[in-house]
């Protein structure tokens, strides 16, 4: 397929896509999948090898959120069964990381429910990163704890945290419809603290919350302006108690085709396999594995994963590996400040080659299908941080 074809080359030359390339990966055929995967795994094993990198959340304060993200299970309004928790103490935290580690995760996401921190709050988050950069040598920690005000993001900094997270989630064009407590601009903003304060800056997307091809294009296209260093792909766990309950509107075809886009689009990223695989993906979450080079192990916040077992098999049995302390994530010139002068690996829409962008080719389409509702497969998380139980990893 010359439009596959194109895209790999761009890929490896890290060239940016046209918008109609990437609206036509999202529109090709369920009989045109495996060629897709293929190809965006061309580009993937180009920049990461068969490498996968594992990553553990800890849900350092759950519930309660004042927030009302239609998606989320925390949000203000909620009706979703899950853990309510305050702050984890610094040890206990520490004490949840490790099962993460132990279980082969390179690095530890703390994650805190909340508009965003005061300063007694990155005290606080401070104090737990320093816990567990103590205990675990060579781990990195990514925060995420909701909006940035000022000087914030060095505290973290300060503090030992490597990453920031905070995703934009959707298109700047439907951002007010599924969130009114805050702007797409102020996600924007985030983001672009955590760079200036040299934190390596994580920021993604949901999809499955009803949003159109172009909303998906829109996202992917505005966080490679962003230049993010990871991009976390989540799948909407429609849980019951929320405004998008009824929001099942992913088939696994169509969960490895956004994927696909994503990987084009940012080819050299780390492309994280985040929330919602097992729901979405279900037996196809292999083959994701061939356009993610990063998932996450184990639970999520507030919903259960596969078995942490369950994962490191699965990346056996695909042929890939899983990345150890000593490896660097990404490839080298994302690391050297002066690539093509963004700091990063071409972000901000620039382009690493010559060449002019190629026409898009026309692709044949099927007919948009509707997922059936698994209510099954979301398991409401209650072991792990904030229980008494042994954590999944």
């Amino acid at each position: 397929m010359d439009l596959l074809n194109t895209l790999v080359d761009k890929g490896l030359r890290r060239e940016l896509p046209t918008r109609e390339e990437a609206l036509a990966v999202l529109a090709t055929s369920d009989d045109e999948l495996l060629d897709v995967v293929a190809a965006a795994g061309k580009v993937r094993r180009q920049w990461f090898g068969r490498r996968v990198k594992l990553n553990y959340l800890v849900n350092l304060k759950s519930g309660l959120c004042p927030e009302d993200c239609s998606y989320c299970s925390q949000r203000l309004g909620s009706k979703a069964e899950i853990l309510k928790y305050t702050w984890l103490k610094p040890e206990e935290a520490s004490k949840a990381a490790a099962a993460g580690v132990a279980g082969g995760a390179k690095r530890v996401c703390l994650v805190a429910s909340g508009r965003g921190p005061t300063d007694r709050d990155v005290d606080r988050v401070s104090k737990t990163i320093e816990a567990i950069k103590e205990e675990n040598e060579g781990v990195e920690v990514c925060a995420c704890l909701g909006l940035l005000s000022d000087g914030q993001a060095e505290r973290l900094r300060s503090a030992g945290a490597d990453a920031y997270n905070h995703n934009l989630n959707t298109s700047e064009g439907t951002y007010g419809d599924i969130t009114t407590t805050h702007t797409y601009a102020d996600r924007v903003d985030t983001v672009q603290k955590a760079h200036a304060a040299g934190l390596s800056a994580c920021s993604g997307l949901i999809a499955g919350m009803g949003e159109s091809d172009e909303d998906l294009v829109d996202v992917v296209y505005a966080l490679r302006e962003l230049d993010p260093d990871s991009v976390p792909v989540n799948f909407l766990i429609p849980f019951e108690g929320t405004p998008l309950a009824k929001e099942w509107n992913l088939t696994p075809q169509r969960a490895l085709r956004i994927l696909a886009m994503v990987r084009f689009v940012c080819p050299d990223v780390e492309v994280r396999l985040a929330g919602g695989r097992e729901v979405h993906l279900r037996s196809l979450q292999p083959l994701a594995l061939h356009l993610a080079n990063s998932i996450f192990l184990g639970d999520y916040l507030t919903s259960e994963g596969q078995a942490g077992k369950a994962d490191l098999d699965m990346i056996a049995d695909a042929g890939f590996e899983v990345e150890g302390t000593d490896t660097t994530t990404l490839p080298e010139h994302r690391a050297d400040a002066s690539s093509c002068g963004t700091g990063g690996g071409c972000g901000s829409g620039s382009v690493c080659g010559s060449e002019e962008p190629a026409p898009a080719q026309p692709v044949a389409t099927d007919t948009a299908r509707t997922d059936q509702a698994r209510t099954d497969l979301v398991a409401v998380r209650r072991r792990g941080a904030g229980t008494d139980l042994a954590p999944n990893a």
